[in-house]
Formats: C-alpha cells, sequence, structure tokens
C-alpha cells in the first residue's frame, strides 16, 4: 500500500475529479467496470465489488467503483507518477504504463479487481481486491480457500499521515468480510520498507503474521481475521 503504495514490481481531495470524462450524476452511476471478454456475468470470483455498495467512516461515505480505463486512467497515471507511490509500484511513467498494468487485471478472469476508493463523492485512493489464494503470493505463505487479499494508495499527499488510510483499510476489510462469507482473512503484504503503510494496517485491525521473501520485496504479511472480528469495534456501519 502507498501512504503512498503497494507490492508490485497527487493532489488533494478536491483537485481529484471522478471522472475526466464522466457524465454529470453520482458516484454510483459510475460503477460499471470494463467488460470481460469471455468471462460469464455470473461467475465472479470476488463475489461481485461493484455491488458491495457503501459503508460509513470517520472520514465519510466511502464506496469502491471498479475501475473504468476510459473514465479514471488520468487520474491513476497521475497517482503513479507520484515519487512517494512510484517507489513501491513502480508504474511511473506515461499512461501506456498504467495501462497495461490496469487492462491485465480488467482482461483477466475477475481475480483482482482494480478500483477507486470514493469517499464523499471524490476519489481519494487507488485499490486492488484480490483473491490471494489463487495469486502467486499464494506460494509464499499457508493460504486459506477464499483469502481475500488488498492493495492500496492513497492518491492526495494532504490526505497521508492523518489516519485516512487505516480508516479506509478498516472499512474495507469489513466491506470484503461481511459481502464474501466464503472469505475468512483479508491479507496484504506491504512492503517492510514502508513503514507508514505497515502502521496503517495494524491500526486497521490487522496482525503482523510474518516476514515474506517475495520476488520483487521483503513484504510484512498483515492478516485480518474474521474470528478476531468481535474484539475490535467496528466504526462504521452499512
Amino acid at each position: 500500500m502507498a501512504l503512498g503504495a503497494n507490492r508490485e514490481a497527487s493532489r488533494s481531495r478536491a483537485a481529484a475529479p471522478l471522472a475526466v470524462d464522466a457524465p454529470d450524476g453520482p458516484a454510483d452511476a459510475l460503477a460499471l467496470p470494463d467488460v470481460r471478454p469471455g468471462i460469464p456475468q455470473d461467475d465472479d470470483l470476488l463475489d461481485h465489488v461493484a455491488d458491495w455498495g457503501a459503508t460509513s467512516t470517520p472520514a465519510g461515505r466511502f464506496r469502491l467503483v471498479p475501475v473504468h480505463l476510459g473514465r479514471d486512467l488520468p487520474l491513476v497515471t497521475r497517482w503513479m507518477n507520484d515519487p512517494a507511490v512510484a517507489v513501491f509500484w513502480d508504474l511511473a511513467g506515461d499512461a501506456a504504463v498504467t495501462e497495461r498494468h490496469l487492462r491485465a487485471r480488467l482482461a483477466g478472469d475477475g481475480r483482482s479487481v482494480p478500483c477507486l476508493g470514493v469517499l464523499d463523492g471524490t476519489p481519494v485512493s487507488y485499490w486492488e481486491i484480490y483473491r490471494a489464494d489463487l495469486d502467486p503470493l499464494a506460494r509464499y505463505y499457508p493460504a486459506r480457500p477464499h483469502d481475500t487479499g488488498i492493495h492500496l494508495l492513497i492518491g492526495g499527499v494532504d490526505d497521508r499521515g492523518r489516519g485516512l488510510g487505516s480508516a479506509l483499510l478498516r472499512a474495507v476489510a469489513e466491506l470484503v468480510l461481511d459481502r464474501r462469507p466464503s472469505c475468512s482473512r483479508v491479507v496484504a503484504e506491504p512492503d517492510l520498507r514502508n513503514t507508514p503503510s505497515v502502521a496503517a494496517f495494524l491500526n486497521a485491525g490487522f496482525r503482523f503474521s510474518a516476514e515474506v521473501d517475495l520476488p520483487e520485496k521483503g513484504a510484512a504479511l498483515m492478516i485480518r481475521d474474521r474470528a478476531l472480528r468481535h474484539v475490535l469495534p467496528r466504526r462504521h456501519c452499512p
């Protein structure tokens, strides 16, 4: 995750409109992901992220909106070129670099869904919700069926370092556990060098499980357990 950034190898909220070429209307009306050719509409490995709906957080009303390339590419490209993000995501460059990354997920089988995180109608973050048990990550830890992974970057410099990342991580972890009854754990693997990211996961109720040597980085395996939800106060409501 990037506070800013993620596992793979901007501006403030007011300066980041949801759509560059989108029609007028609320964020809900824009939540149409690019169609994945050849994938049946009822075959969804992540229980239809687009339909998860909004949730309340201490910072405002939040929802995940699957990325639409024609609408969101300029914004995501700008975020990826922030030096604090680029050092972890390694996607700096022109729009074609970010487009290749997004297309690989949008054209896949649905095991990874790229999303904008929209807070009170304004995009503030980029997310990837993915099936960790079907990801190469599963080779490096004892994965369980339906483990769900998350990657996150906070887009605006002014939104970092003030607890927003922790609030959104907690909210998204709760959304995953609420909307995916087959999922018993939410997992993440931030870069060990990214200490603000690791701290944000801890503050959001994740536990540090292990250090993992991935091909592209040394990672902190962070886990949020369904079984431990009752010991963490729920700070938002659907």
